[in-house]
């Protein structure tokens, strides 16, 4: 049996940590809301101050924001199966978020 197309499709998965009154992280929201409108990627936002993010508020309380770039696998029989995150800190442009979508997805 071949794998049909859909088995092989994948796209890149955007995960913004961020904070509200944060001004680096209103700068990249910008940054990505721009990039959405030239290519289309999955986008998820986490406060990591709510409640139920305690792991991430762990993780990037004081490094905020960050990015975390991720080729996802789409199938049928599996959820989607993610790559490791690759991640941006603080301060980055457009070109450097597109120049990892880019190699999440294979394409460097």
């Amino acid at each position: 049996m071949r794998p049909t197309v859909r088995l092989l499709q994948h796209t890149a998965r955007i995960t913004l940590f961020t904070r509200q009154d944060c001004g680096l992280c209103d700068t990249a929201k910008s940054v990505l809301n721009s990039l959405g409108k030239k290519r289309s990627f999955e986008y998820n936002e986490i406060d990591v101050m709510a409640p139920e993010q305690e792991q991430w508020k762990n993780a990037y309380e004081f490094d905020v924001p960050v990015v975390h770039i991720q080729r996802v696998f789409h199938t049928y029989s599996k959820p989607d199966i993610a790559t490791e995150a690759c991640k941006l800190m603080h301060r980055f442009n457009e070109d450097e978020v597109e120049k990892l979508i880019d190699g999440a997805e294979g394409h460097s």
